[in-house]
């Protein structure tokens, strides 16, 4: 009886080691957190600072990017979602108007590699007037004609990163994302949109084969999926750096029609969480972690949890910080 209690004991203390060292332990530990914010930044605690509003509108996301202190300058890409037909859930014109028309923006996006209403150039310009953004300024599906590699540098699934040809007439690139759950990737925030999104048609099937294919995306590895669109994602925070350090590049994650699928999901579900704010920093991995840290700190974040987690969508921020593109430790800054 006696070594019965002792091995129920040690089965109990086993079960709460592995429980604690979960992805849902750790994000839970950090989203606990994520609530304790500041008013000012502090330059010299080593953190990457999050800006944080929760007036999700034109003016607060004028003020986020205010924040920054970054001003976009020369020719500007701001590079958004335009939305599977069917969706309701992206980034409306009226919300990005004022802050695209401010920095003189282009509006850039590329083709899909599922199919869908955006998989061909033609159809992709049509979307982007349908739902409103031709009309707040010039919009240019980047791969319409063809696409170019970029190095990956300490890759370990992608050697090169395969984008729209026309990545390479822009002087700075705004990262404009809606922040929400993502049927393959666990959610979909800055790194998503800088990866896949500027992604070549050929580029997205490339990544999410984990450098194996450019005409089949799916099926592959889900880790090694992961794991690309940080590889991905960090040369296009490489190509937009002067040769004096000077970055070129600047995030904004909006954080509201939190559903668990993607804008790419024409039916997409129904949100069960409220919206959070709207959240901008110079480092796109701090960026998404911020988020992901709102979104288990929330009460009603279950079911976008239970999405990031069965898709194991953590271990793309993991890769990202391990590669450089970013940290994981940040300050939340309430404007």
């Amino acid at each position: 009886m006696k070594i019965g209690k002792a091995f129920a004991c040690y089965l109990i203390l086993f079960a709460f080691f592995i429980i604690g060292c979960t992805p849902r332990a750790e994000a839970q530990q950090r989203g606990q957190a994520a609530p304790a914010q500041t008013t000012a930044p502090n330059p010299d605690d080593g953190k990457s600072a999050v800006y944080m509003t929760t007036n999700i509108s034109s003016e607060g996301l004028l003020a986020v990017y205010n924040a920054l202190g970054l001003k976009a300058s020369g020719k500007v890409a701001v590079k958004i979602h335009t939305g599977e037909p069917g969706n309701t859930h992206y980034l409306k014109p009226a919300l990005i108007k004022d802050l695209v028309q401010r920095v003189n923006g282009t509006i850039v996006e590329c083709n899909t590699v599922y199919g869908g209403r955006r998989a061909s150039a033609a159809a992709h310009y049509q979307v982007a007037k349908d739902h409103g953004f031709s009309a707040i300024a010039p919009v240019v599906i980047l791969d319409e004609k063809a696409d170019i590699g970029l190095p990956v540098t300490g890759g370990k699934h992608l050697k090169e990163n395969f984008v729209g040809a026309r990545f390479k007439e822009f002087d700075f690139n705004i990262v404009l994302s809606h922040f929400k759950g993502h049927q393959m990737g666990g959610f979909g925030g800055a790194i998503k949109n800088m990866s896949i999104g500027f992604a070549s048609s050929a580029g997205k099937a490339w990544i999410h084969s984990g450098g194996k294919s450019k005409t089949r995306a799916f099926g592959g590895p889900q880790d090694d999926f992961l794991e690309s669109m940080a590889e991905a994602a960090k040369t296009i925070a490489d190509a937009n750096v002067n040769p004096d350090g000077q970055k070129r590049i600047l995030y904004i994650n909006v954080m509201n029609h939190l559903s668990v699928d993607c804008d790419c999901n024409g039916n997409p579900s129904k949100p069960t969480m409220a919206d959070i704010g709207i959240l901008a920093s110079l480092d796109p991995v701090a960026l998404d972690q911020a988020c992901v840290d709102l979104v288990y700190a929330a009460k009603d974040g279950k079911d976008l949890i239970e999405r990031i987690e069965s898709r194991n969508g953590l271990l793309t921020l993991k890769r990202a910080q391990e590669i450089g593109l970013g940290s994981r430790e940040y300050r939340l800054i309430k404007l």
